[in-house]
């Protein structure tokens, strides 16, 4: 009973009625920093709207989208102050002095073009994941970010919880000696993601199971072994029957470096799927979202490392020892509340950075660029090859 009251306290304040801003009336506090939302995406309450309403220093302040109607319905919901639309909606709002800092969660394909005008107008950006199409899109906007002395961060928010962050110090600690394998899975039910008419279905957009659900377990092998890999062995990919450049699911094979000279490689497999088929025709998957690392002394298994905030365990099977389950929702000493999501503790982060602070933890130009890459030497190896580089040059003059 303790467990189910615990999930859904959570789930409440956290994905239905966060508190207000615990710190709003602090005179300490600083002048919040006005967001603007490219896009009314299905994502952006989650990801943004609703950390944003437990955060002192943000303002919900501009959304644009194409249609007028649909940007003015999602503003007067979800509290913005303001409203772009039509065909330079987008436009319109980075033209806006007042706006601070912009959220673009638009479809993977629109992910570059956008940034860099963003960036160009002078707004701090969150980005969505996957950064952009390709690795050297994310190399220019990040270059761009310097040059302009802005913030850009890729949004991984799994990064941002202290549930992956105590899995890492568990490797890293040594108590399990050195790291040995490490497998990592997102995987959805038939049905739930990845329908004929979502945008993740469309090449041109930047589509494809790899790229969306697929960016997160690359992420996370790569955060536990503290490491880019040193190839992939092999990839497959189940292709859209409408469209074959698209990936349905791929599972890759990766190697990094062992941590001890004259030692095995570090093996890694990862996969991702958004169309799992029902059991028996009719039974659906329940997802898979998973970690499995091995060590020399044992292993650790990470049930939910997405989203730990609803429910989460890891459990640590020393060898010879009694395994335990840990539930990381808080630091200790540090900023955060057991309902935070990965998504608040991220913005948290943000503002930080902006604000010249220090935030808890980042996510590095670097390894914004690693990941892309990884992502593309995938997609070659299962042969369907990069997604489609954006066409838009920032103008110069």
């Amino acid at each position: 009973m303790f467990f189910i009251f615990g999930v859904f306290k959570r789930v409440y304040a956290a994905f239905i009625s966060p508190p207000h801003p615990p710190n709003v009336e602090d005179k300490d506090a600083s002048p919040p920093l006005k967001i603007g939302l490219l896009g009314a995406a299905a994502i952006s309450p989650h990801a943004l709207v609703l950390p944003a309403k437990s955060h002192p220093e943000v303002e919900l302040y501009a959304v644009a989208a194409r249609d007028i109607s649909r940007a003015e319905n999602f503003a007067k919901k979800h509290g913005f102050k303001k409203w772009y639309g039509g065909k330079d909606g987008y436009q319109d709002l980075l033209d806006d002095p007042a706006v601070d800092m912009v959220y673009n969660p638009l479809p993977n394909g629109l992910h570059y073009e956008w940034t860099m005008k963003a960036l160009a107008a002078g707004k701090h950006v969150l980005l969505e994941k996957p950064s952009g199409n390709t690795a050297e899109e994310t190399r220019r906007m990040f270059s761009l970010a310097d040059q302009k002395g802005l913030v850009l961060l890729e949004a991984f928010h799994y990064r941002f919880h202290p549930a992956i962050q105590r899995v890492r110090a568990i490797i890293d600690n040594g108590e399990l000696g050195a790291i040995k394998e490490v497998n990592a899975a997102l995987t959805l039910p038939k049905g739930m993601a990845g329908n004929d008419d979502d945008i993740r279905m469309k090449y041109d957009l930047g589509g494809g199971a790899m790229m969306d659900c697929g960016c997160y377990p690359l992420s996370c092998v790569r955060y536990l072994a503290s490491s880019n890999p040193t190839a992939v062995m092999s990839a497959t990919a189940v292709r859209y029957p409408r469209d074959p450049r698209i990936d349905t699911g791929t599972t890759a094979n990766l190697t990094f470096a062992s941590s001890k000279p004259d030692e095995e490689p570090v093996r890694s497999t990862i996969r991702c799927d958004f169309a799992v088929p029902p059991r028996w025709g009719f039974i659906p998957h329940w997802p898979e979202i998973s970690v499995h690392a091995v060590c020399e002394r044992g292993s650790i298994d990470v049930f939910n490392f997405v989203m730990p905030v609803i429910y989460h365990s890891i459990t640590v099977r020393p060898d010879g020892d009694v395994p335990r389950t840990e539930r990381a929702y808080t630091f200790e000493g540090g900023k955060g509340e057991e309902w935070w999501s990965t998504y608040r503790y991220q913005l948290e982060a943000f503002v930080d950075k902006v604000k010249g602070r220090t935030p808890q933890t980042w996510v590095s130009p670097e390894d914004s660029i690693a990941n892309m890459e990884w992502i593309e030497k995938i997609y070659e190896e299962s042969g369907l090859g990069s997604r489609p580089q954006s066409t838009y040059v920032l103008p110069t003059a």
